[in-house]
């Protein structure tokens, strides 16, 4: 039982039965209830691993539930390892570096079957995830820094959205890219420029941004600002070019974003190129794309390239086959498949995307796809109007999934074959529900690590439909 104390801080010891979704460890602490039948308190406890046994102290224990960092580790996992980088215990960015990495890929694997589970599929089509074994760390081709009130230049600080930690390192990001991060981290010292301030909405620099291509390995930055750079930041600014080209020849791209608005997100209202082009080029899978600061492209290309080869593989594509990618982005997987079939029709809602799918489509030589810039119901309409029932559909829809509404129209639309690739099985599993009741048979399952010491798992499934069924959903 719990040891009261005078500053309203009770004191457990617990032991961590399983994560919740951002990968934190959960525990349950029972307090005395003056007789009465103990109080529970549901706990969210941060870079602990299932089995272990901690002390925690709880702050304000009168509520049901809580985050709280361990205290103290009693007894502890014989997976536990000592997390590589010195920021862990504070930098909200990675949580899993404290676990062997075989580990977290048994995780992953046993949190797709459980969510396969929990909607009645078959967990045992669920095959081991894919990892990255060679180098589970410097994979990210895109970071995003945010730049603190008193000079720091990092990410936030895990749990605490307001305080950014100043990093000297960062060991999921490729080296050159913390080396260009470093750079302009030390000019806004020098130059005492102040970081913005998230409740007072005062101060110059608001986030970094930046992207590199481990292909062609051209680089962009992206510095976002409330201020245009002119009068005498134009001097600072253009001194910041300068340093930065000397810090890397692959550097093609640097850019100043000014955003005002109170969201805090990367987002630009006026955009000034300060030195080479407003692109960079990426290659994937063979392919060239061009890649702009918000442009949505695959994070971890090594990983990327496998998501693709998988999807390839479990849709047989037959060259005289027509095609959706629905959810197409920039033509990540329409552009693969394109080779492989008779024609392909790509659906995205983001205007910006389909311009640059079709450019991309351009620059590889490939003149069999079309791109739609609507919804994914209406599009799924247009292409039906216009060569009948699609044989094979493929599908990469966001995090919150494509939702009962799409699906539906995908089980009424009737393709031979399903590719749903998904970076969260949970939405994954509830999505592909729906095509069930229109004969879809759930064939294979493989989840792909894309994101190593983070809780995320993407999938690359296949439906196939077995029976005909007439469904007025």
């Amino acid at each position: 039982m719990a040891k009261i104390n005078n500053d309203h801080i009770e004191t457990f010891t617990v032991t961590i039965d399983d994560f919740d979704k951002k990968g934190s460890g959960r525990a349950e602490a029972y307090r005395d209830n003056g007789g009465h039948k103990p109080k529970k308190i549901k706990l969210t406890i941060p870079q602990t691993l299932p089995g272990e046994t901690v002390v925690v102290d709880v702050p304000n224990p009168t509520r049901k539930r809580g985050t709280v960092m361990p205290k103290e580790i009693l007894k502890q996992s014989p997976e536990r390892i000592e997390a590589p980088c010195p920021h862990f215990e504070l930098c909200g960015g990675c949580v899993w570096q404290h676990w062997t990495y075989d580990a977290q890929l048994k995780e992953k694997t046993d949190f797709v079957k459980r969510e396969l589970h929990r909607n009645g599929f078959d967990s045992e089509l669920v095959q081991d995830a894919i990892g990255m074994t060679d180098n589970p760390f410097e994979y990210r081709n895109k970071m995003e820094f945010t730049f603190g009130q008193n000079g720091e230049l990092g990410l936030h600080e895990l749990g605490n959205f307001k305080k950014v930690i100043d990093l000297d390192t960062c060991l999921i990001a490729d080296k050159e890219m913390v080396k260009a991060m470093l750079t302009v981290s030390d000019w806004a010292r020098k130059h005492n420029l102040p970081g913005y301030h998230k409740e007072a909405h005062t101060g110059l620099l608001r986030h970094l941004m930046v992207r590199r291509s481990q292909e062609t390995e051209e680089m962009m930055l992206a510095i976002f600002a409330t201020e245009q750079p002119k009068d005498e930041l134009k001097d600072k600014v253009d001194e910041l070019v300068e340093s930065l080209c000397e810090t890397s020849s692959n550097i093609k791209s640097i850019m100043w974003m000014v955003n005002t608005d109170m969201a805090d997100r990367t987002q630009s209202e006026d955009t000034y190129t300060l030195y080479g082009r407003d692109y960079i080029y990426d290659v994937m899978y063979g392919y060239k794309y061009r890649i702009w600061f918000d442009t949505f492209f695959q994070t971890n290309p090594t990983q990327a390239e496998k998501l693709v080869d998988l999807a390839i593989d479990m849709a047989s594509a037959k060259e005289n086959e027509r095609m959706i990618d629905l959810f197409c982005g920039v033509g990540t997987f329409s552009l693969p498949f394109a080779k492989r079939v008779k024609e392909l029709a790509g659906i995205e809602i983001v205007e910006t995307s389909i311009e640059s799918a079709k450019r991309n489509a351009e620059d590889n030589g490939i003149d069999n796809t079309y791109f739609l810039a609507k919804d994914a119901r209406t599009g799924m309409d247009e292409v039906l109007e216009t060569w009948g029932r699609p044989d094979l559909l493929m599908l990469d829809p966001p995090r919150s999934g494509a939702g009962g509404k799409v699906m539906r129209k995908i089980g009424r639309l009737g393709t031979d074959r399903v590719v749903y690739v998904s970076c969260n099985p949970e939405s994954f599993s509830d999505d592909i529900v729906w095509l069930r009741e229109f004969g879809y048979e759930l064939k294979k399952v493989q989840p792909v690590d894309l994101f190593p010491h983070t809780a995320h798992v993407e999938v690359v499934s296949l439906l196939e439909k077995t029976t005909e069924i007439v469904a007025d959903k």
